[in-house]
């Protein structure tokens, strides 16, 4: 059959697009492939599981954006982390969401099992003590993540991109804290307008002064 017309359409608009700039079919493909095991897997047995993850869901957004500016491939080495610190933070923000609404969880089994807890107390109306042992250690994953991306800014040719990446390094940190002070069970942990005016100020002149 000829499909859906409107996704046709849409495939099409995405193969012209990639054919004017260049950039490689290879980043959309894994983007499909992290939308079809969301459909079919819910649970990740460990953190590299997990990260396993992140390179079809997460990773593939950073390289497009380095490849349609035109940089060096070389610079995935500091992007593919920020982004799969990135989809962690909001994996850690939905949890409770997330298992609810969807029955996914984005927590390694093993460390569950571990703290001695199930997926059953994500809905429970606060993070327990062992939960909070898990959500701390993803927080730990995520700021080696971090500390893998932080040469990205000075890399980039592109001043626009530095700024944005800089600005971007830091608002994943100041979530991660906050996400250690506050618990995504009770309610969502998020970034005030405030937050983000002041780490797009600062990460725009840091990346500026940076290049």
């Amino acid at each position: 059959g000829t499909g859906d017309p409107a996704a046709v359409g849409k495939a099409l608009a995405l193969r012209a697009s990639l054919l004017e700039t260049g950039v490689p079919l290879s980043h959309a493909r894994d983007l499909l492939a992290a939308f079809t095991q969301d459909a079919t897997k819910t649970r990740y047995a460990d953190w590299p599981d997990l990260m396993g993850y992140c390179p079809l869901s997460a990773a593939p957004v950073g390289r497009y954006l380095l490849d349609l500016f035109g940089e060096d491939p070389a610079g995935y080495a500091a992007s593919d982390p920020l982004c799969d610190a990135l989809q962690v933070l909001n994996h850690l923000q939905d949890l409770k969401d997330d298992h609810a609404n969807l029955d996914r969880v984005y927590l390694p089994q093993d460390w569950l099992a571990e703290a001695g807890e199930s997926v059953a107390g994500l809905q429970a109306p606060a993070a327990s003590a062992g939960l909070r042992r898990v959500i701390d250690r993803c927080l730990d994953g995520v700021d080696e993540l971090l500390a893998r991306a932080a040469g990205l800014p000075p890399r980039l040719n592109s001043r626009r991109l530095a700024m944005e990446s800089a600005v971007i390094l830091r608002l994943a940190r100041k979530l991660a804290r906050r996400l250690r002070r506050g618990d995504p069970i009770a309610g969502r942990v998020a970034l005030s307008k405030l937050d983000f005016a002041r780490a797009g100020a600062a990460g725009m002149l840091a990346g500026w002064l940076r290049r």
